[in-house]
């Protein structure tokens, strides 16, 4: 996962500058010309895939509108592309259309960075719900992803039939399995092979941990903030987040997990089940011995619903585009079946909508499609908060602090605790 990044004073003083007047970057080009910048290079399958629709669109669209792509690149700590973002802000001469992370929607139009764009899109019905949760700010729609992510618990078939599993009863997206059953499955794992059953990655210390550990609060029918978003008092700390985090404390209590895993310990058979994705199937190639199997996320078992991380970049519109129909003709164009097609078989990620799925799943392994269907079924966007970076840290921490159990004992003080700072967070 990669870490978000939350628009600072630097951009609230932006914003204020662009009021006083500026020429945007793109008012120099023709008026037909629509300008976009991405976050990746394009060398990649993702950035070929972007430049394969651009030209599509120019092509289809000649005589009326024209788009040009710039790819700007991000470093390892998120830098380049954001920097320039940030930098183009103070100068108001951003493009006419950018990426964003999906967890930055909120800040981004908060701001005033980005416009609406929902009377552009013309397939709306067929996104998928994550897709149209993480892209609404104060009900409206502010940006379309183009991908989608997620995770699953993967396993080594030989080492679960090895330990007496029959792999013909292991759960399924249709019928996943409960924390109990789970738990049941870790107990027989770590019977038979003395380590931990599954690497479930709580050495990553960044999004990750509230990406992949929140489905287990939201399985459980709990929240980390009410639904206006104003404050975390009585959600992020009730019974429901208890009973979430207690679960996540006992699968390390147990020794069915570890805050310390060994360095890709399930690609090389130290341990049988890993948290992984897209990504983690990509890995699996250089390690072609094992063979492998995914199955969905564990359940509530007070509520047996499935749910499932999601998010991914995103479209969107920027506020101050003199070209907004033209804009929104490309993110329309960029976000349609054939586009969005061609850029989940180029980069391998998650369809982000319906009728992606449907010219996909005969195209990709049996491993992509649990993670598909689970995503299709199950997908829960993370909260759309202005402040959501603060928001999410502070989640982290809890994760990371539940851990350890001996000094956390007490996950409801423990809770109460982050919940002061989680307040604190939303002000």
């Amino acid at each position: 996962m990669k870490k978000v990044m939350f628009l600072t004073i630097l951009i609230l003083v932006a914003i204020i500058g662009t009021a006083c007047g500026g020429e945007n970057e793109s008012s120099g080009a023709s008026e037909n010309e629509v300008s976009i910048w991405v976050h990746t290079s394009d060398e990649t399958p993702e950035g070929e895939a972007m430049q394969n629709t651009i030209d599509r669109f120019n092509e289809e669209n000649e005589g009326t509108y024209t788009a040009k792509i710039e790819f700007i690149p991000r470093s390892g700590a998120g830098g380049g592309y954001e920097d320039k973002i940030n930098a183009a802000l103070t100068t108001d001469t951003l493009p006419d259309v950018i990426t964003l992370d999906g967890p930055n929607t909120a800040a981004y139009a908060e701001a005033g960075m980005i416009a609406p764009i929902g009377d552009y899109i013309t397939n709306k019905d067929d996104l998928l719900p994550s897709i149209i949760q993480q892209g609404t700010y104060d009900e409206q729609l502010y940006a379309v992803g183009y991908s989608e992510s997620g995770v699953g618990i993967f396993y080594n078939k030989q080492m679960l039939e090895d330990a007496g599993i029959d792999l013909s009863t292991l759960p399924t997206v249709d019928q996943p399995w409960d924390w109990i059953q789970f738990m049941e499955l870790s107990e027989t794992l770590v019977n038979t092979y003395d380590t931990a059953a599954i690497d479930m990655a709580f050495d990553d210390k960044s999004e990750w941990l509230m990406y992949a550990f929140s489905p287990f609060l939201w399985s459980q029918g709990g929240n980390l903030v009410s639904e206006d978003g104003s404050t975390a008092e009585g959600h992020f700390n009730d019974e429901n987040s208890v009973k979430a985090f207690s679960f996540i404390q006992d699968m390390v209590k147990e020794g069915y997990t570890t805050i310390t895993p060994v360095e890709k310990g399930f690609h090389t058979g130290e341990y049988p089940l890993k948290f992984g994705g897209s990504w983690t199937i990509a890995e699996m190639e250089d390690y072609p011995d094992v063979e492998y199997g995914v199955m969905p996320y564990p359940t509530s078992p007070d509520t047996n619903e499935l749910v499932s991380p999601s998010g991914s970049w995103q479209y969107a519109m920027a506020s101050s585009s003199e070209k907004q129909e033209a804009a929104g003709a490309l993110i329309d164009f960029m976000t349609s079946t054939e586009s969005l097609t061609e850029v989940t078989l180029a980069n391998s990620v998650l369809p982000a909508a319906h009728s992606v799925v449907e010219e996909v799943q005969d195209k990709v392994s049996p491993q992509m499609n649990v993670l598909i269907q689970q995503n299709q079924k199950s997908a829960h966007a993370r909260p759309v908060l202005p402040n959501y970076p603060q928001v999410s840290r502070v989640f982290q921490q809890t994760v990371s602090d539940v851990a350890y159990y001996e000094e956390n004992s007490d996950v409801q003080k423990l809770l109460d605790d982050k919940t002061g700072q989680m307040e604190k967070a939303l002000k």
